[in-house]
């Protein structure tokens, strides 16, 4: 094979231009996660809804993200990611356009579904397109740019969301996608390189038959887990069961097929490998209680919710810092010498959480968000960019697919677990004598009171109860949500133990133009 070209030291203006359509659609697909967390109780007054109901927007979104992720390599290859790419965005911005015009819960559940078939395909082709793009070379330095609509869709949905709410009403949090949506497209026509597609491989079917329903079962067991708060209810374990069932049948199927549906034959990379279950571990652990940050804030506090939202910007601004320095240092230092200097900020930050109270200092807190933003910053694409720098082309849309399955999959176990731990936690609380909500007539505990009336002071009028018991009561939440946040952090050093095993001498990367067979692995 002929010696190819050095590329450039850095990111030049052909390989921005592509980059700047890739982060525009990750952008609208991983902001409209976050915006819409926000926008929860907006639906359950708007459409009569309970809480577990309209949290469907949000799970049916992931639902669809799973299920569309492992075609998505197949797709890529037979079509060409440009097209697909544009279809996504077209599946995307409609579904966003019809999510405005619901009128019934039902039917704002089955448009956010539509959006996720289209936003599950963004990401990971956006992965593909950039990386075929910048080379071998410049990998760390464009999963640094990839990497900013990880970051500001967690930090700028809440920001947006509440204030779209208050200012507009809830539409507009999907309507805003729809200019969006039309420039990006006009931008991926014109910026995109011409499609190359290999319509010679065979869709798999069986595969898809197996992967697709068991992902979404096992997730949607997963995701009943805080509404029932056990295991033991069948709306859990049966989905958990069946779908858990349907991807172990797809794992072992994956091998017979020349073209499976999702290569697991990828994980004999042992590169790969390791940086897959790092990024899993990381993402159960960090996901998981990262969604209940704001929480504290809203329920705790008492805050707003676009007040909670800038609370945890200096995460964000301390994300910003980093990702461009480990970017550059993930093309010359072995990730495995700087992701473990990274999770030590996550730990050290994430530390300060597991002591909170009623009345935590916001310079602590912001300060400690701050420092785990430094260190996600140096993990998260640095451990992606050591699990796609010794793929080949052919091999990045499969590996890149690969690796959102997974981060899909841990991110909606963290989130379960935590969500479950901190609900069993709450529902301990002490029940108030002869107290009900009016509405349910259920019993009111003290905690549940305290949250209620922190977040709507003209409670405290209709429950007339003693201030001491609302203290006491705030207390408890304020206890149970550092009780959660003890399991991240023991998860986050849980982290260091894939960690350990990340790659320490200089990779060798087979990203070239014209292979067609993969490329040896070489790991030292």
């Amino acid at each position: 094979m002929s010696s190819q070209p050095a590329a450039p030291a850095k990111l030049d203006a052909a390989v921005l231009k592509i980059a700047g359509v890739v982060v525009l659609g990750a952008i609208m697909s991983i902001l409209d996660v976050t915006v819409v967390s926000v926008a929860l109780p907006t639906f359950q007054t708007e459409f009569d809804a309970s809480y577990a109901r309209v949290a469907w927007t949000m799970t049916g979104y992931t639902l669809a993200l799973a299920t569309v992720i492992p075609l998505t390599g197949w797709a890529a290859d037979r079509f060409g990611t440009k097209r697909l790419y544009m279809a996504a965005l077209v599946l995307f911005t409609l579904g966003s356009g019809l999510c405005a015009t619901a009128d019934s819960i039902g039917q704002l559940i089955g448009f956010r579904v539509l959006q996720g078939l289209g936003g599950g395909m963004l990401m990971p082709l956006g992965m593909t397109i950039m990386t075929r793009a910048a080379g071998p070379e410049r990998i760390g330095r464009l999963m640094a740019v990839l990497g900013i609509p990880m970051l500001l869709g967690p930090i700028g949905g809440p920001i947006l969301g509440g204030w779209l709410i208050d200012v507009a009403s809830w539409h507009w949090i999907f309507l805003i996608n729809l200019p969006i949506g039309v420039v990006a497209l006009a931008y991926a026509q014109w910026a995109l390189p011409k499609d190359a597609p290999e319509p010679s491989e065979s869709f798999d079917f069986v595969g898809m038959l197996m992967l697709s329903p068991g992902l979404a079962l096992f997730l949607y067991g997963v995701s009943s887990l805080p509404e029932t708060g056990t295991f033991a209810d069948r709306k859990v374990w049966l989905p958990m069961l069946v779908g858990g069932l349907l991807v172990v049948a797809f794992v072992v199927y994956s091998f017979k097929p020349k073209h499976p549906l999702l290569d697991l034959r990828l994980l004999r990379d042992r590169n790969l490998t390791v940086a897959s279950v790092t990024m899993a571990v990381f993402m159960v652990a960090f996901m998981g209680a990262g969604l209940l940050f704001p929480s504290y804030f809203l329920q705790v506090r008492g805050e707003s919710t676009l007040d909670a939202g800038l609370l945890m910007a200096p995460q964000g601004i301390g994300a910003m810092v980093t990702m461009p320095i480990a970017g550059m240092l993930a093309d010359k230092i072995p990730v495995g010498r700087t992701v473990p200097f990274a999770l030590v900020l996550i730990a050290a930050g994430f530390f300060a959480f597991t002591q909170v109270d009623t009345d935590t200092s916001y310079l602590l807190l912001c300060g400690s968000l701050f420092v785990m933003g430094l260190g996600m910053g140096g993990t998260m694409m640095p451990i992606m960019t050591s699990a796609l720098k010794t793929l080949t082309n052919h091999e990045v849309a499969r590996g890149s697919t690969l690796l959102n399955i997974l981060q899909q999959i841990a991110g909606s176990v963290g989130s379960a677990i935590m969500s479950v731990i901190l609900t069993s936690k709450l529902n301990d609380a002490p029940v108030i004598p002869g107290v009900v909500d009016p509405n349910t007539g259920a019993p009111v505990t003290e905690a549940g009171l305290a949250i209620a009336v922190k977040q709507n002071p003209d409670l405290a009028q209709q429950f007339p109860v003693d201030p001491g018991l609302l203290q006491r009561g705030l207390e408890f939440v304020a206890d149970s949500f550092a009780t959660t946040f003890w399991v991240g952090f023991a998860l986050v050093l849980v982290t260091f133990v894939p960690a350990f095993f990340l790659p320490r001498r200089r990779q060798v990367s087979h990203l070239l133009d014209d292979e067609q067979a993969p490329a040896p692995v070489l790991i030292h």
